[in-house]
């Protein structure tokens, strides 16, 4: 069944990522199933979707509508009966996970697309336990997963070709950006890259160098800019002048690896740990969770709405230039 003809997700879990999936969903005018073991459930979702509904994407739904298409199922066999999609949003537990999807496996229709929104996990492990895992596919957002587009899309060795693009066609569908990594590796793309970026933050921040606050001011207003825009490689290739990645790479990129020497390598000791803690919440410690999260879902709504204005105005200019 093709991305466009879906109607019925069945989202099991309710916590960050879950909910941010259920206002996308929702907001995409799909038939959305909480699967869920939280008796609160109803609550946390409508208060989720209070929070998030605000920052959708430019032409989804009316929020006002989502309650006729929102259902909720404790009982998971109930809850995948007949969904045309299962995101599963469990804790990265690969016991409990491979339990879920021997289950889900069983219950789901058999034309179902599986995705895990796991962060570290193999498509083939977590089905380790499924008579066919081959429609088991990773689709692992970036949070907030209602915001920002990307979706990693992970296969395994036992994963077919069709439920990989089924997965890529249904996150389209939805407004999302996938991108199928070529071979599977730990954590994958884009939390290594972050998870580098952040170790060399707490070395700096641990050494006095800046403060955490500072340090979030040196990323927003410098690299953070930056990749908004362009991604590393192509700012480095517009770094090069005309001669482009070539003439940087042949000059001031010569000595990379002997500044990958320098970088730091900090341990997360006690008393990092505690710094890193004190100065978190004398930094951001004023404003509530709800209130970061309002402001942080409209500053990145309005760097994707301008960014889709440049890029219609570049194109537009581009077709009447070609006439």
């Amino acid at each position: 069944m093709s991305g466009e003809h879906r109607r019925t997700v069945t989202v099991i879990g309710a916590g960050t990522i879950g909910l941010g999936w259920i206002a996308l969903f929702l907001g995409h005018g799909l038939n959305v199933r909480v699967n869920s073991r939280r008796a609160d459930a109803p609550r946390i979702v409508a208060e989720g979707l209070e929070l998030f509904a605000p920052y959708l994407p430019d032409g989804c739904a009316d929020p006002a509508g989502f309650a006729e298409r929102l259902t909720f199922e404790p009982d998971l066999e109930r809850a995948v009966a007949d969904a045309d999609v299962v995101v599963e949003n469990a804790p990265e537990n690969l016991e409990l996970k491979q339990e879920l999807y021997e289950r889900i496996g069983k219950a789901a229709p058999a034309g179902a697309l599986l995705l895990s929104s796991t962060s570290t996990l193999n498509p083939d492990d977590m089905g380790a336990r499924m008579a066919d895992s081959g429609r088991l596919v990773v689709g692992h957002p970036f949070n907030p997963p209602h915001v920002v587009p990307l979706v990693e899309v992970v296969a395994g060795a036992r994963t077919s070709a069709d439920a990989v693009a089924e997965a890529v066609a249904f996150f389209e569908s939805v407004g999302r950006v996938p991108v199928v990594l070529h071979k599977p590796v730990m954590a994958f793309a884009a939390n290594r890259l972050q998870s580098a970026l952040l170790r060399e933050s707490i070395h700096l921040v641990r050494e006095g160098v800046v403060t955490l606050e500072e340090l979030d001011r040196v990323v927003t207003h410098s690299i953070g800019l930056r990749w908004a825009t362009v991604g590393p490689f192509l700012a480095f290739h517009l770094g090069g002048g005309q001669g482009g990645l070539r003439k940087w790479l042949g000059t001031l990129g010569s000595g990379l690896e002997r500044g990958w020497e320098g970088l730091g390598r900090p341990s997360m000791d006690e008393e990092t740990v505690r710094s890193l803690i004190e100065q978190a919440e004398r930094a951001y410690g004023a404003k509530t969770y709800e209130e970061h999260v309002r402001e942080r879902d409209a500053k990145q709504t309005a760097i994707l709405r301008s960014l889709a204005e440049v890029s219609g105005a570049t194109e537009e200019s581009g077709a009447t230039g070609a006439e």
